[in-house]
C-alpha cells in the first residue's frame, strides 16, 4: 500500500467524527423509525431507544452494525497491508454471522443473504438474482454502511470509488446504490481533507451517462426540505434527505449545526435511523469528533459491544496507514 500523508491535527478530529457522528444520528433515529409522519420540528429528540425493536438508550441499529464488519475487514487489509477489496469474502462472512443474531436486517439485505451465498462473487450474483426477480434493489442499505470505505482508502478517489462500488455491489445490484456510495464517500473525504462540504465532488468518478441525473438530485436536494423525499426508504431519497438536512440546516456553531440536522434526520418519517446514520457521517468528516455533544458521546453504544469512543478511534486509525 501506498503511504498516506499524515492528517492534521484537525484533519484527524474529522475523520475521528465519521463513524462516531454516524452512530450518533443512527442512534437518535432508531426510536422514531418508521414513524408515519414527520414529528413537529418542536418535538424533542433524545437517545431514547425504543422503536420497533426496542433498542437501548444510546444503541445503534444495524446501519452502524454493518458498517462495523466493514471497519473489520479494513483493519484486517490495513494490517496486512493488503486491499480492502482483498477482503470481501471477510466482509460477506462477518455480515452473515452478524445477521444470525441482529434484532433487524433490511429487507433487500435480508432476501439475498437468503440465498446461501458463502463468497463475494456468489452473494454478488445472489443480488443480481433478487434483482431481476423483484425488478428493483436500490434501497439505502449499502449508502448506509459506507463510510469505513472513506476512511480505509482516504487519498485515492478512484479506489475508494472501486471499492465502494463493490461493496454496494454485494447486496444492491441496481447502479444507483452504487452510485450513491461513490459520491458520499468522496464528500466525506472531502469534507475531511478540506473542511467543506461538497457532494458534487465525486461527480467525475460516475460512469458519465448518470452524472447529469445526479447533479439534478443534488440541486433539489439542496432547495427542497428534507420532508420533500419522503421515500427515503430509496437509496436517492435517502441521499438527497441527508443533503438536504445537511445544507440547508442554518449555518450555526458546529455542534450546533451537527446536532440539530441529526435532530430533523430523527424527526423525518419512515427510515430516520438510516438518513441519521448517513448524514452523520458527513457532518462528522465536516465537523470532527469534538462537535458531537458530549452527552451523545457518553451514551452511544452497540454491537458488538463498542463505544462511540471506539469508533472515533478505530476510524481515525483507519487513516493513518
Amino acid at each position: 500500500m501506498t503511504a498516506r500523508q499524515p492528517l492534521t491535527p484537525t484533519q484527524a478530529d474529522r475523520a475521528a467524527g465519521v463513524l462516531l457522528a454516524q452512530a450518533c444520528g443512527d442512534a437518535l433515529g432508531a426510536g422514531t423509525e418508521f414513524q408515519p409522519t414527520p414529528l413537529p420540528a418542536s418535538a424533542p429528540i433524545a437517545m431514547t431507544g425504543g422503536g420497533p425493536y426496542n433498542w437501548a438508550p444510546g444503541e445503534w441499529t444495524d446501519d452502524t452494525q454493518m458498517s462495523i464488519v466493514i471497519l473489520q475487514a479494513a483493519e484486517i487489509a490495513q494490517a496486512n497491508q493488503g486491499t480492502l477489496l482483498d477482503y470481501l469474502d471477510d466482509i460477506v462472512i462477518g455480515w452473515l454471522t452478524w445477521a444470525e443474531t441482529a434484532k433487524d436486517v433490511g429487507t433487500q439485505t435480508r432476501a439475498v443473504f437468503k440465498q446461501g451465498a458463502r463468497t463475494a462473487a456468489d452473494l454478488v450474483n445472489a443480488a443480481a438474482a433478487v434483482h431481476h426477480r423483484h425488478g428493483r434493489s436500490a434501497g439505502n442499505g449499502s449508502l448506509m454502511r459506507t463510510a469505513p470505505v472513506a476512511l480505509a482508502l482516504l487519498g485515492d478517489s478512484h479506489g475508494t470509488a472501486q471499492a465502494a462500488r463493490a461493496i454496494s455491489d454485494l447486496t444492491h445490484h441496481d447502479p444507483h446504490a452504487g452510485d450513491a456510495c461513490v459520491l458520499w464517500c468522496a464528500a466525506i473525504q472531502y469534507a475531511i481533507t478540506h473542511a467543506e462540504f461538497n457532494l458534487i465532488a465525486g461527480l467525475p468518478l460516475l460512469p458519465a451517462e448518470r452524472r447529469d441525473y445526479w447533479r439534478v438530485c443534488i440541486e433539489e436536494a439542496e432547495t427542497s426540505d428534507a420532508t420533500t423525499f419522503v421515500n427515503n426508504g430509496w437509496v436517492v431519497h435517502a441521499l438527497q434527505a441527508a443533503w438536504s438536512l445537511i445544507t440547508r440546516t442554518p449555518a450555526q456553531e458546529p455542534t450546533q449545526h451537527l446536532a440539530t440536522a441529526l435532530e430533523g434526520a430523527a424527526r423525518l418519517a419512515n427510515d430516520t435511523d438510516t438518513v441519521g446514520a448517513i448524514a452523520g457521517a458527513l457532518l462528522g468528516a465536516r465537523w470532527g469528533a469534538p462537535a458531537v455533544p458530549e452527552h451523545w458521546q457518553r451514551i452511544v453504544h452497540g454491537w458488538p459491544g463498542l463505544t462511540g469512543a471506539d469508533l472515533a478511534r478505530r476510524g481515525l486509525a483507519l487513516t493513518q496507514a
